[in-house]
């Protein structure tokens, strides 16, 4: 094993929705250590959580900046976690320097804050990873693996949904928890989209090579949180006349988090759901329907033994999922050949993508990409 990679985190607090994860997950398969972090402009919270986690107190900063300057000769990346509006002025300090940087989705709240990164990182030629840890969990590698040899025969119709309760689910007293201010103002990409949009787009693309050519979007606001999108329904016209069917929101009584995918072609078809996540279901053109598990002795992905952190029968979840994905960037920061860890340039593309179903949802009509 190789030694650990140095991280510092600038966001990601005990109070965060997310922090905990990167914490665990980018230490699990210990290729990552963490080393510094800026963690809450809350400085009672900020020092709480770096005490939390092991961190020296000397390394413990109360501004990003500071932190930035004062470690970034000792740093192999930083783990940008704040919200997303606050991501653009992080990463353009950052790549100052430049470090390379692992970034929570979504890169950044517009197409042009996107591209202003992209054009700085080409230039101080970073790197520059997104966390789209969904692709992480082992079935869904298998998936693509055999999506990609043909095993499903041509795709022909891909519906990925991510339905939540967030925005609708009421308190005992029938009160509804607010989300985060930022949460509840849109703008050219609605902030549902920002949050599941990225990684539903990302997942058709991952798992398909197909690109979208238009998009037809319908929004609407159906939970108890006023004046912002909590629901997006796309239709969209991808390369090889595959045709992908979206749904994603947080009004979705009754889900805490329904990820499924499924993918229809002309020899069979799959399904996925990340309740489930040890499985595939599979048909065949006679309709025989099959249950794959992570440990199948026909997979080429899932079975691998980097999957495999403890014996068939005991299941593996989101966090491992996640860790998954960090072992990947580990291996890019290192300049190991690796295709799961996924750039700005896939985000940027994402977030484009995004923006026109808004202007689509808006005018009531198809967008040409």
């Amino acid at each position: 094993m190789a030694k650990p990679l140095s991280l510092a985190f600038i966001g990601g607090g005990l109070n965060s929705a997310i922090g905990m994860t990167h914490k665990i997950a980018s230490q699990m398969d210990g290729h990552f250590q963490l080393s510094a972090g800026c963690f809450s402009r809350d400085d009672a919270l900020n020092r709480q959580t770096g005490m939390t986690w092991g961190l020296d107190e000397s390394r413990i900063y109360q501004d990003a900046l500071t932190l930035l300057e004062k470690e970034h000769a000792h740093l192999d990346a930083v783990v940008v976690l704040t919200p997303t509006p606050a991501h653009r002025e992080i990463l353009m300090a950052c790549l100052e320097y430049p470090l390379p940087i692992i970034c929570e989705k979504a890169l950044v709240a517009s197409v042009k804050d996107a591209e202003d990164i992209q054009q700085r990182v080409d230039e101080v030629n970073s790197q520059l990873y997104v966390t789209f840890n969904y692709t992480g969990y082992p079935m869904v590698r298998e998936l693509r693996q055999r999506l990609q040899s043909g095993a499903l025969g041509r795709i022909q119709h891909v519906m990925v949904e991510m339905p939540q309760e967030g925005f609708s689910r009421c308190r005992s007293d029938g009160s509804v928890a607010l989300p985060q201010t930022w949460r509840r103002t849109d703008n050219a990409i609605p902030t549902v989209s920002l949050d599941l949009g990225v990684h539903v787009h990302q997942l058709v693309e991952f798992l398909t090579g197909k690109h979208a050519l238009d998009v037809y979007a319908v929004n609407s606001t159906f939970a108890r949180v006023p004046g912002v999108v909590d629901t997006v329904n796309i239709v969209s016209r991808y390369s090889d006349d595959v045709v992908c069917n979206y749904w994603y929101g947080k009004a979705a009584l009754g889900y805490r988090n329904g990820l499924r995918i499924r993918v229809y072609g002309t020899e069979g078809s799959a399904e996925w759901l990340q309740m489930e996540p040890e499985y595939l279901r599979v048909a065949d053109i006679h309709g025989n329907v099959s249950i794959i598990d992570r440990t199948a002795s026909d997979n080429t992905v899932a079975n691998q033994e980097r999957y495999c952190r403890f014996k068939a029968g005991h299941p593996a979840g989101f966090i491992e999922a996640f860790a998954n994905y960090y072992c990947d960037i580990a291996a890019a920061l290192r300049g190991e050949a690796n295709s799961y860890a996924i750039g700005s340039q896939v985000a940027l593309k994402g977030l484009a993508f995004l923006e026109s179903a808004n202007k689509s949802a808006l005018a009531q009509q198809k967008i040409i990409l």
